[in-house]
């Protein structure tokens, strides 16, 4: 699991992100970030390296 940034345009994203979200339900934007966890789990396909995300995501601070 690679815990080093890693984004080319981390910015940029974030920005996708919000936009993204601009205007939805909180129902609806819990269900796109499902949509969007189960896309990125899809893309890294590892799944020793998803339980290691799932794990250090528990492990941060509020």
């Amino acid at each position: 699991m690679n815990t080093t940034l890693n984004f080319q345009d981390a910015d940029t994203f974030y920005e996708q992100l919000l936009d993204a979200h601009a205007g939805l339900s909180r129902e609806d934007a819990e269900l796109l970030n499902a949509r969007l966890i189960l896309l990125l789990a899809n893309q890294i396909g590892d799944a020793q390296v998803l339980k290691d995300c799932i794990a250090a995501a528990q492990r941060l601070p509020r």
